[in-house]
């Protein structure tokens, strides 16, 4: 059976068309389209029409790939700026003439779940031991603590990402000292809201989504972006903090021009590193030693196929 999972974000729209061939999961399509649904969402708490026209434009092509590809069953889901923007009834009753169904705003619990079991399949990692999967979207950021192959046993949503945060705080271009320095204060503020997590033993910190996955293709020198190399990939705290720097140091045409870096996403990624920045030196002080990231090219779409084609 052939099933199509679509992501719908505050920065991006995802698509997987898949099938299962014995027991494993296999992709045939993958989609991925900066939209920025949740432009001016954190301020004005309603969908921006722009934002939504483009995001419809999106969903229309992706339409036409279902329908060509045969496609049987379909899920689509929204999180973040869904979530939090009015103006998502008229989008969803749009969204759902384009692809066939409608959009469902998944809740946190939800958006963990798929996240959690998308985030580690094709992952090579430990049989035991401790396993949080962060998932760095353009609107919240998702900290989910579970055991490696497991069930999810902590999970917290922070009103933090890439977008949000760059509309908060970023005021010049290149980014000033103080922009950072405003960025960095009010992630770490965000986790320091978390849950009492007990200190966990070396344990695997996995971050999944475009913000992970482009400053792994960036430290790797992955160009043009190749999913299947980003996915696994190790990065330590020392190369996320070299990249950061080297990012913030350059104005927005510059970062446009980077080969490993999608032009669209060149105005978001100095919050988003530096948002991982500060997640690595929260999980290296849980660890009592320093973390490294591996990053996923998989996640919440992968989880809801993973859901679909077992139904």
């Amino acid at each position: 059976m052939r099933v199509a999972a679509i992501d719908i974000g505050t920065n991006s729209v995802l698509l997987l068309i898949a099938e299962r061939r014995g027991g494993e999961l296999v992709a045939l399509v993958e989609r991925a389209t900066i939209t920025r649904l949740g432009q001016g969402v954190d301020a004005a708490r309603a969908l921006a029409p722009e934002a939504v026209e483009r995001t419809l434009a999106c969903l229309a092509r992706y339409g036409e790939e279902l329908r060509s590809r045969g496609v049987e069953r379909v899920d689509a889901v929204g999180t973040s700026a869904m979530r939090d923007a009015a103006g998502g009834e008229t989008f969803i009753a749009r969204a759902r003439e384009l692809i066939g169904v409608a959009p469902r705003v998944i809740s946190g619990p939800e958006e963990a779940e798929l996240t959690y079991a998308g985030a580690l399949t094709g992952l090579d990692l430990p049989a035991r031991g401790s396993t949080i999967v962060v998932d760095v979207g353009g609107g919240s950021t998702e900290i989910i603590v579970g055991s490696t192959g497991g069930a999810v046993e902590q999970a917290v949503s922070l009103d933090v990402g890439s977008v949000r945060l760059t509309e908060r705080h970023v005021r010049t271009d290149p980014p000033a000292a103080a922009d950072l320095e405003a960025v960095r204060a009010d992630v770490r503020a965000a986790l320091a809201t978390l849950p009492a997590v007990p200190q966990l033993a070396a344990p695997t910190l996995v971050g999944v989504a475009g913000t992970v996955t482009t400053l792994a293709a960036l430290v790797r020198d992955v160009a043009p972006y190749d999913g299947a190399r980003v996915h696994g990939a190790r990065v330590s705290g020392a190369e996320i903090v070299d990249v950061t720097s080297r990012l913030a140091s350059l104005p927005l045409a510059a970062r446009r021009q980077l080969r490993a870096l999608d032009p669209a996403r060149a105005d978001v990624i100095v919050a988003g590193s530096v948002l991982i920045e500060e997640i690595l030196a929260w999980a290296s002080r849980l660890a009592g030693a320093p973390v490294d990231l591996v990053a996923s090219d998989r996640g919440v779409r992968w989880g809801l196929a993973e859901r679909l084609s077992a139904a």
